[in-house]
């Protein structure tokens, strides 16, 4: 069970938070910077560790505020490199955080809520219903947690972690201030420092809250399409229906077109079989998307019990892609990457209540045993 200190949580707390919670005890501002760094740099969790830090103020600190990230369930590790981690946060639920190896690229997928409000048709973690926003301290807690594990301290230094994708569980656009908050130390180099080119929100389509996203950050946005059409995404995204695709790509062109830099747009587009895979609709999305600078990223459903999908053949995919190319647009197929662990991309919820069950037997029993209890780490390698 997660515990309710009443202290203040360090975690979550972006440069300019930080220093208005010294000003309010009585501390000098630039003390932020200090523990800002000692807590994303070195990934610190104990004040008594702040070495630049008097002792009297670490005793304020210690009896006022804490670092405290969610809670390790489990962590798997794919064949592939990939890897999962099952975390607690304050709700009592379990989310999931993906981190994905290619080449000299580390990609973490990053969770913003405890299931999700959406329901899209093709996901597992709509499946679940919504529980829960996640605070900015569990939503950075996530990239703590992962930076951590490889051991790559200071954060900035031959870092595992290059990019952070708001592509986990849950619509980030719905929970607004902490994910936003969140990305804004993610980019912060006393946090991890990562460009805004490499921090990317993904969303269904929450069109309000994209133009509210303009106005505070300038991070990458990509874009839940999975249909050419309203009347198919009504039927995928139900968000859709609300906002509908003309008021939706006005709405992303807007915000591509704020960013200036030649920053782009991307497309993801989950193909299902016989659903939205056929040459008509790569036909159609040519149409949609002649005017919005973008980059399509096609993603081969992953299957999941009872989803009622399949996965395209792969000849139906190249045929796809090829319509997209031929009409000049930049295409890749995402690799499918975790997917013995359910970490691959619409899965995440995979064994999760499974997981957590066991965890708390485990705990259970080694309680029952008089002995030392510690969270299991459950792995998979190769």
């Amino acid at each position: 069970m997660t515990v309710t200190t009443g202290k203040v949580n360090l975690l979550g707390l972006t440069q300019p938070q930080l220093e208005s919670f010294f000003d309010s005890i009585g501390e000098k501002r630039f003390r932020a910077g200090q523990v800002m760094k000692w807590i994303h740099h070195f990934g610190v969790d104990d004040f008594d560790a702040m070495s630049n830090i008097g002792k009297a103020l670490r005793e304020k600190l210690k009896a006022s505020a804490e670092i405290r990230g969610p809670e390790i369930v489990s962590e798997d590790i794919s064949t592939d490199g990939t890897r999962k981690w099952v975390v607690r946060v304050a709700s009592g639920s379990c989310v999931e955080t993906v981190y994905i190896p290619q080449g000299g690229r580390g990609t973490l997928c990053v969770s913003s809520q405890a299931g999700c409000a959406l329901d899209c048709s093709f996901c597992s973690t709509g499946k679940q219903g919504f529980n829960s926003n996640l605070t900015a301290a569990e939503v950075i807690g996530q990239v703590w947690i992962a930076n951590k594990s490889f051991g790559t301290i200071p954060a900035k230094v031959d870092r595992a972690i290059t990019n952070v994708v708001m592509m986990g569980m849950g619509e980030p656009l719905l929970n607004f201030d902490n994910v936003v908050a969140a990305m804004q130390i993610m980019m912060d180099d006393l946090g991890y420092g990562i460009s805004k080119r490499k921090v990317t929100l993904s969303t269904s389509g929450v069109v309000p809250m994209i133009e509210e996203l303009s106005k505070v950050i300038d991070v990458s946005l990509a874009l839940s399409l999975h249909a050419p059409n309203d009347e198919l995404r009504d039927q995928l995204v139900p968000i859709n229906k609300k906002y509908p695709l003309e008021m939706l790509l006005a709405a992303c062109q807007r915000y591509i077109s704020n960013l200036g830099e030649k920053r782009v747009l991307t497309i993801e587009y989950t193909l299902l079989q016989g659903v939205n895979d056929q040459p008509e609709h790569a036909e159609q999305m040519v149409v949609l998307l002649a005017k919005i600078p973008c980059k399509i990223n096609l993603i081969p459903f992953n299957p999941f019990p009872h989803s009622g999908y399949e996965r395209p053949s792969n000849n139906a995919i190249r045929h796809f892609q090829d319509i997209l190319h031929k009409a000049g647009h930049n295409v890749t197929v995402r690799t499918t990457r975790g997917e013995d662990i359910d970490a691959a991309c619409g899965q995440l919820v995979g064994q999760v209540l499974d997981r957590t069950r066991r965890s708390e037997r485990y705990i259970a029993v080694r309680q029952l045993q008089s002995e030392p209890v510690t969270t299991p780490v459950a792995t998979n390698r190769s």
